[in-house]
């Protein structure tokens, strides 16, 4: 048995043990003295009829609603706290006045029970959709074992007249839709837009979240932000289906007592023009689906499929084709593998998927095929998204003041020259990620990372498991050949509630004799971040500004053995430029309402090598190439080579169709300047003006800031 089955087969084990349990075993709901006196396995109806009885001798139909003779539903999502008091959570109704009326009639309950788990009080939620004119929506509590019920067939057994009803109850146990997604183990979608949203709120003075190791999981966030309600804020007054569907909901929605799960369409449907290049338009062409749901409190899925055809503009093209895989025509970057498509396209599908599970409060797992980020900025020294969706698993413990995250990944070197037997060669990384709140304002973070291959057989190594244990000491105890450890520190500080800085600092190499030396030794391998965020800047609100410094010294993510380099699928798992760069990042982001804007200046410097036939050395960008292929040792200087400097600008605009889905209409213009000291067959001169509109449902980060 392979390690990944392994991993799946405890998850899995795990959760149906821990599902079974609670289920079945240890939950009781909330009681009304009415109810005391019940059987338990009846507690939950009586329950109901209380809230149904309460709801119709209380509840006063406004006139105006009357007046009107109006027909449909108040929907109510509850709380029964821990002691026992009813609290509204959602209202959702046609009329103001009825929502008023909801709310009133719900803070009259009395104090109950409060419902159990495992004998401990702890809340249920629970919704209902009151009928509009009211009817007494209460139903009879009895034992349908009884011989007096007219429902029963007394020539088949109790258990058989259960199983008869078993297809109809499914039906009947059906809520009204209630949103959990938005308290769940979901990861919220990384998008740098989507995310600054509520960045600021998670990033208030005094509060204890931590916000570098993304995605963030719903439940993480909806103590600082209430999604729901700024869902509500956006929705859009229609009460037909179409209507509704478009502008404010997900297209399928089931809830049950214990699972829900939504269904949506994916598109993603753009066409451009890049004026100088050779051919005529620029297009992409998404169609996709995204499955998402829950099980119990404890138990999220999500999974997604895109299939997509696209051609861009020419420097994002050929970008595209210098880091192919063997014998295919472009890995589209951040997305996959592609073959071509017509006139100069790409065909390349994408699955991402994943398994959430919390088995208590301190401890999330994860399971799936996506991409992971650690950082407070826009790029990443650590591990960030813009290479390949590959398979990981994730171990998020947080307790006191601290996170910790513990991610596994299995890679792949797609290159033509380790291919093994046709296969493209694989590898495995493992990260740890220390979060700690020091103060209310100060956070620092500790990372290492290591990356091994499958010599000798080697497989995935279970030296490489343990979550808590120091990854250099591990390569030491294996060989030096055997792995490729990084090590790093980052930080942010809350100057207040709108401005903190942040940085980043990765260790691949470090040599105090040659640095102390100032001969500027290669060995000095790594690189720093320091970044600032305003938000609500200069007082208009939604509007954050983010400026960032990075700067990776060469040969930096490499390695002698080229497999062991920090990439995956021919991109890097960190900065997308590789190393030997230095560059200023300019961003300003706003929203109101349905509408967005994003405007973002990259200005850099980067070293590529020359690799003309007569200067084919290393000179530090390309992690792929073994770092012993240098030209010299000391004198070693950021930009050294084919000194390249590239001025990047992109300003969108546009509009949300849903915010449930975060499906936008949208335009952009793209200026970009790549200007190479030298012309190599990597490193053409261009000058591109690229406009760009589109309709899009926007789930991930898409970066053309080559």
């Amino acid at each position: 048995m392979n390690m990944k089955k392994f991993f799946v087969i405890v998850i899995l084990f795990f959760q149906i043990y821990s599902y079974a349990q609670n289920k079945f075993l240890y939950e009781k709901p909330p009681v009304f003295s009415e109810c005391e006196n019940m059987d338990v396995e009846l507690l939950q109806k009586c329950f109901d009829n209380q809230v149904f009885n309460h709801v119709f001798n209380h509840f006063k139909v406004p006139q105006e609603v009357s007046n009107e003779n109006y027909k449909g539903d108040v929907v109510v999502l509850f709380e029964v706290d821990k002691e026992g008091n009813f609290r509204v959570i959602y209202v959702d109704a046609t009329y103001q006045d009825l929502k008023k009326e909801a709310k009133r009639v719900f803070g009259e309950f009395p104090k109950i029970k409060p419902g159990t788990y495992n004998g401990k009080p702890t809340y249920k939620q629970y919704s209902i959709a009151i009928k509009i004119p009211l009817v007494d929506q209460s139903v009879a509590t009895k034992d349908l074992s009884k011989d007096d019920d007219p429902n029963i067939d007394k020539e088949l057994t109790v258990l058989e007249n259960a199983a008869k009803k078993e297809y109809d109850s499914v039906n009947a146990k059906l809520v009204p839709f209630s949103n959990k997604e938005y308290k769940s183990q979901l990861n919220i979608p990384f998008t740098h837009s989507n995310y600054a949203k509520f960045d600021r709120s998670i990033n208030l003075v005094g509060t204890n979240s931590h916000t570098a190791s993304k995605p963030y999981m719903y439940e993480d966030v909806a103590p600082y932000y209430n999604f729901q309600a700024e869902i509500d804020t956006l929705a859009k007054d229609t009460q037909t289906f179409a209507g509704r569907k478009l502008w404010n909901e997900r297209l399928v929605r089931v809830e049950g007592k214990d699972y829900w799960f939504t269904i949506d369409p994916i598109f993603d449907f753009e066409v451009g023009k890049d004026t100088k290049a050779d051919f005529s338009s620029t297009y992409n062409n998404t169609r996709g689906i995204n499955i998402q749901g829950g099980f119990g409190e404890k138990f999220s899925f999500y999974t997604s499929f895109f299939e997509s055809q696209g051609r861009f503009a020419q420097y994002y093209n050929q970008y595209a084709e210098s880091i192919k895989a063997a014998d295919e025509a472009a890995i589209i970057p951040g997305r996959g593998i592609a073959k071509a498509f017509k006139d100069g396209g790409y065909d390349y599908p994408v699955a991402e998927a994943y398994l959430s599970y919390t088995p208590f409060k301190f401890l999330n797992l994860q399971f799936g095929h996506g991409k992971n980020f650690i950082g407070d900025g826009y790029r990443s020294l650590f591990i960030s998204d813009v290479a390949t969706p590959h398979p990981f698993l994730k171990l998020n413990t947080t307790f006191w003041k601290i996170k910790y995250t513990s991610t596994w990944m299995w890679l792949k070197d797609v290159r033509p020259e380790v291919k093994v037997d046709g296969a493209y060669m694989p590898k495995y990384m493992a990260t740890h990620f220390l979060s700690w709140n020091v103060s209310k304002r100060l956070n620092v973070g500790l990372f290492e990372s290591v990356i091994w291959n499958n010599a000798n057989n080697r497989g995935f190594d279970i030296n490489y498991l343990n979550p808590i244990i120091f990854f250099r000491a591990i390569e030491f105890e294996t060989g030096q050949g055997a792995g490729n450890a990084l090590m790093g520190m980052s930080g942010k500080y809350k100057l207040n509630d709108n401005m903190n800085i942040y940085g980043q600092f990765i260790l691949d190499e470090f040599s105090l004799s040659d640095m102390s030396g100032g001969e500027k030794s290669w060995k000095n391998k790594y690189g720093y971040q320091l970044g600032f965020k305003y938000y609500n800047a200069f007082k208009v609100k939604n509007l954050m500004l983010q400026t960032e410094y990075n700067r990776v010294r060469p040969y930096t993510y490499s390695h002698n053995t080229v497999v062991l380099n920090y990439g995956h699928s021919n991109q890097s798992m960190a900065h997308l430029w590789g190393a030997n760069f230095s560059e200023f990042v300019l961003i300003g982001r706003y929203h109101y309402k349905r509408w967005f804007g994003n405007a973002q200046m990259v200005l850099g410097t980067r070293g590529y090598d020359f690799n003309d036939g007569t200067d084919n050395y290393s000179y530090g960008e390309d992690i792929y190439r073994n770092y012993n292929e240098r030209p010299y040792d000391t004198g070693i200087k950021v930009g050294q080579g084919n000194k390249t400097n590239t001025f990047f600008f992109n300003l969108q605009a546009g509009y949300v169709i849903n915010p449930a889905t975060n499906l936008k209409i949208f335009t952009d213009v793209t200026y970009r300047d790549f200007n190479p000291e030298a012309q190599t067959l990597n490193t053409i001169s261009s000058n591109t003006l690229w406009f760009n509109i589109g309709i899009r449902t926007d789930l991930f980060n898409w970066y053309f800031d080559l």
